[in-house]
């Protein structure tokens, strides 16, 4: 299997700085969105799409790919060890890679989301890691309350560079003719299934659905960082070729993000 992709990112109408960062290449797509109310967001969402990412020779599995998130993990702390006004930074992952045996696998953590388009039925394929959701688990509010709740957007698990940092890393039920939108919450916050559904069914390329999705999200009122992955999932060999970034990741350049595999 191989993934036609496309991203789009947008700063939103009400924030000076987009915390959101993403990459899309043919073996491998992912989002990853600062955790708000810590420092530089940006910076550490955007270490963790690039030290993900960096000298990509695949991997076999599950276990190998946790491996890999971990060691890009690990230059968080690098970074708060270095500078500790950095202390705190924190960043959500949910992100989908082919496997060299040509299998699908799905990372995640935090409340970024994937959602699954499988002939003509969207379905979510994480659970947000969030206070919200741990509500709606509890039956103390239900779906329609959380879009709205004052507290939506405090995380339950995120990477932070600790090596308990919470993350899920499962054999992906992808095949091809699949559709896949990897997403912030400055998506899935202001858009019901219902819209998501039809965005995503409704266009012919995965730009025409990201470019969607993001002025959907900006028209119902999203008051974060906008971004919008969308993969097909295709039949042949993934080419291995450099990843395209937005987002923080395409900003945020320096010594320390440099590929040096």
């Amino acid at each position: 299997m191989r993934l036609i992709c496309a991203v789009v990112s947008d700063v939103g109408p009400h924030r000076r700085i987009n915390q959101d960062a993403a990459f899309v290449a043919p073996w491998g797509a992912a989002v990853a969105d600062g955790v708000g109310g810590g420092p530089a967001g940006d910076l550490a969402s955007a270490t963790i799409v690039h030290r993900m990412t960096a000298g990509w020779h695949g991997v076999d599995d599950v276990d190998e790919l946790a491996v890999r998130v971990r060691s890009a993990n690990w230059d968080l702390r690098a970074r708060v060890d270095s500078d500790p006004s950095l202390a705190g930074m924190a960043t959500t992952l949910t992100g989908l890679v082919v496997a060299r045996g040509g299998g699908m696998l799905l990372v995640h953590t935090g409340d970024s989301r994937a959602y699954r388009l499988r002939d003509g039925e969207l379905t979510q394929q994480t659970r947000d890691d969030s206070l919200v959701q741990a509500l709606i688990d509890q039956g103390v509010i239900g779906d329609a309350e959380a879009r709205s709740h004052p507290r939506r957007n405090i995380v339950t698990a995120s990477l932070a560079g600790a090596d308990d940092d919470r993350l899920w890393v499962i054999d992906a039920d992808a095949a091809q003719g699949d559709r896949w939108l990897l997403c912030s919450d400055g998506v899935s916050d202001y858009l019901p299934d219902s819209v998501i559904d039809s965005a995503l069914a409704s266009a012919t390329h995965p730009d025409d659905a990201a470019g969607a999705l993001v002025r959907l999200a900006m028209d119902a009122g999203s008051r974060d960082n906008i971004t919008a992955v969308v993969c097909d999932v295709a039949s042949g060999v993934p080419v291995a070729e450099p990843p395209r970034f937005a987002g923080a990741a395409a900003i945020v350049f320096d010594d320390a993000l440099e590929d040096t595999a």
